[in-house]
């Protein structure tokens, strides 16, 4: 009794089976592919509790977590995707995701993706990864990785391309796009901290602001009720729509009367209303003493370890492990981390244009979003990385572009140069009637 239905499975595969076996072979491999991506796509989307959908250590001190379930998945793209016109892969960047955690979902392989560190710790992009960022893929034949962009924006993009079978190349995709002014203000009533959000200020604008005025300001003591302060915030448009970028061009607090300013001039440094800078000037050297020079700063250097060509945008200096590091300016730490490459390294921003990086370290001695004083230790050089031997690798940069700190115009002044005092004096004017309008709301 059991063999009929056998006997009908039987006729009915051979029924499906026989006029497949006549096709020429191409017509088999596409009629396949097809089948096997269908049932992929169907799969991840019926399947996201599945265990071959967590997420492997990318060996960045990160703990796995797997893809959120309500992760969309990825959609595939027509066929001409490969020659690179239309991505075959998008996706969107979700809490809790991990770089080897994206690449296995998507079927990259894990060796394309060191690739793409390899050419990144030149500009470190995939270590500020947040979720709502974009990531498209471009593959080739064998599911190989040609290109990935990064789209952190509407106006920042970084885009990897391959060159030949193991290296990557990068470029920068930076569009200026128009800035918008807009005053915000409000009166202190409980901490600064709380009363700067309630006006809108983000927390990236509430650090810059205690940064700048943190010689002459204890937020946390000195202000009282009724005190007030006002803000004028610049943000970025590109193509009527705001990319996420800001910068405060101008701040007052009020506090007992006594009124405290800054004003972020074209040179990317801020200034009271009298051209003084508030911020000490920048040390040229991240150490003490002055070490050699082991490899300078060089848009196109011979790469010691993998023989290429490619850029090193910072300056190596030959310290020995356990150096003292110092920052070479007041700001703000924004990354402590760990990379494959660049190995245990700092991200300082300076207020206005100016962000340096200490990278191959062997230890922090501060964390994400403290302030921190020029000549201050931030930490120990080391040999951390993919590195040839011990040494510190010292990068700026000035509105976002890496430059050779050894030799670049920095702010080494105390104020506004004088033949620039004219237009200083007339940026100020301008800000001071905005700042004039920022309201204060009531309590």
């Amino acid at each position: 009794m059991r063999k009929a239905p056998e006997k009908f499975v039987e006729l009915m595969v051979g029924t499906v089976l026989e006029p497949f076996a006549r096709l020429p072979r191409a017509h088999k491999l596409a009629l396949a592919s097809t089948v096997l991506l269908m049932a992929a796509v169907i799969g991840v989307r019926n399947n996201g509790d599945q265990e071959s959908l967590s997420l492997p250590s990318l060996n960045l001190d990160r703990t796995p977590v797997a893809i959120p379930e309500d992760a969309p998945a990825p959609v595939a793209e027509a066929p001409q995707a490969k020659a690179l016109s239309l991505p075959n892969f998008e996706y969107q960047i979700h809490s809790g995701d991990t770089l080897s955690g994206i690449f296995d979902h998507l079927g990259v392989s894990q060796a394309a993706m060191y690739q793409v560190l390899d050419s990144d710790q030149e500009i470190l992009a995939l270590d500020t990864l947040k979720p709502g960022d974009t990531l498209r893929f471009w593959l080739g034949e064998d599911n190989e990785l040609q290109k990935l962009e990064l789209r952190f924006s509407l106006a920042h993009q970084v885009i990897f391309s391959r060159v030949d079978d193991s290296h990557f190349e990068f470029k920068k995709v930076d569009i200026p796009g128009t800035w918008q002014s807009d005053a915000l203000g409000g009166e202190i009533n409980g901490s600064f901290y709380l009363s700067a959000q309630k006006a809108g200020l983000s927390e990236n604008d509430i650090a810059r602001i205690s940064s700048l005025f943190k010689d002459k300001l204890n937020f946390a003591r000195d202000l009282r009720a009724g005190d007030s302060f006002q803000v004028v915030r610049r943000s970025q448009f590109v193509d009527g729509e705001a990319t996420g970028d800001t910068e405060l061009a101008a701040i007052r607090i009020n506090n007992r009367g006594k009124e405290l300013n800054a004003f972020l001039f074209s040179d990317g440094s801020y200034y009271d209303a009298d051209g003084q800078s508030l911020a000490r000037a920048f040390l040229r050297y991240p150490t003490a003493r002055h070490y050699r020079v082991s490899s300078p700063f060089n848009p196109h250097r011979h790469h010691p370890v993998t023989g290429r060509y490619a850029p090193h945008n910072g300056t190596d200096f030959a310290t020995p492990s356990g150096t003292p590091v110092l920052a070479t300016a007041d700001g703000v730490v924004t990354r402590v981390t760990n990379h494959p490459y660049a190995g245990k390294y700092i991200v300082i921003e300076h207020g206005g244009k100016y962000v340096s990086r200490y990278l191959h370290l062997s230890r922090a001695l501060v964390h994400k979003g403290q302030l921190v004083s020029r000549g201050q230790k931030i930490a120990l050089s080391g040999a951390t990385g993919r590195v040839t031997g011990p040494h510190l690798h010292y990068e700026l940069h000035i509105a976002g572009r890496p430059v050779n700190p050894m030799t670049a115009k920095i702010p080494m002044a105390a104020s506004v140069e004088r033949k620039d005092k004219p237009a200083f004096e007339a940026e100020v004017k301008q800000l001071s009637a905005q700042l004039d309008q920022a309201g204060q709301p009531a309590a």
